[in-house]
């Protein structure tokens, strides 16, 4: 049976929004961060205890990529302490851990795409910290699905980055600012109302383990770039650069493109294109 009493943490994100919307009359109880710190071990505990939910799905996360390499101890508290916290207090619960997590597990190098059973090698502390919480989640002993993606996008981003990167790119281009956009970095463009589809649709077929879900295709973040403004109907120049070129603290991977097999093997409806549902974040209201 379906689990009706769902639990949704990182409510406040992209696709903490996009679930609560999805799972309507299902959520038991959601919140950001205000409402719920999972740095906080009591008070985990002590919401669950409370709201007893059949599944608790993790959609909080520290995603400042950058900032984690000067603030390593902030993004293990919240990406590994906080699911090491709602882990137990599932196990206690009895209820089911759905936690995500991250493409950037890898390092890149493979050059293809990442199945679930290829060994994470994360090359920042924000990779580290991403792995640190899947490994605990799935050592805790508690029933768990770990569901990896990657660049999620839609409506809600991130406030520290100024929103999503297509909010940012389309700000940048509408105020005439010059775009350089990096060229050699390969993943998944997903769409936040997708991905939540997508995990709802693993967690009622009753799946456990690790998958990945991202929307199918890939491109660089240049190639997305033009893609949001193109579909924007904005006309604007979009340099093409190195990630060398930035001189960003952290290392991300040449390609993280995720693998869907596993994922598509259960029988569930494959994500659509990336740029399909590029179009449809960007349609007209």
């Amino acid at each position: 049976m379906a689990a009706q009493r769902i639990l949704v943490t990182g409510a406040s994100g992209q696709l903490g929004q996009a679930l609560v919307a999805l799972l309507g009359p299902r959520v038991a109880w959601s919140g950001g961060s205000a409402e719920l710190d999972v740095r906080d071990a009591a008070a985990v505990s002590e919401r669950v205890a409370r709201v007893r939910p059949d599944a608790l799905v993790n959609a909080s996360a520290y995603n400042k990529v950058d900032g984690a390499e000067s603030e390593a101890s902030e993004a293990l508290a919240v990406n590994a302490a906080g699911p090491a916290h709602l882990a137990r207090a599932c196990r206690e619960s009895g209820a089911l851990l759905v936690h995500v997590s991250s493409d950037y597990v890898f390092d890149g190098a493979a050059g293809r795409a990442y199945t679930e059973d290829d060994p994470p090698r994360p090359i920042s502390a924000y990779g580290a910290s991403k792995l640190a919480g899947e490994t605990l989640v799935a050592a805790s002993g508690c029933e768990h699905l770990l569901v990896r993606t990657s660049g999620v996008f839609g409506a809600g981003g991130s406030r520290a980055k100024g929103g999503s990167f297509v909010d940012r790119i389309l700000a940048r281009a509408r105020s005439g600012q010059p775009l350089r956009v990096v060229a050699d970095q390969v993943f998944s463009p997903t769409y936040a109302p997708d991905l939540a589809r997508g995990i709802v649709a693993l967690l009622d077929h009753g799946a456990r383990g690790l998958f990945h879900v991202t929307n199918a295709g890939e491109c660089s973040w240049h190639g997305f770039a033009v893609a949001a403004l193109r579909r924007a109907g904005i006309e604007a120049p979009v340099e093409e650069i190195r990630a060398a070129d930035l001189g960003l603290p952290a290392r991300r991977p040449a390609c993280s493109v995720l693998s869907n097999a596993r994922y598509a093997a259960l029988g569930l409806p494959v994500l659509r294109g990336w740029d399909a549902a590029l179009a449809e974040f960007l349609a007209p209201d």
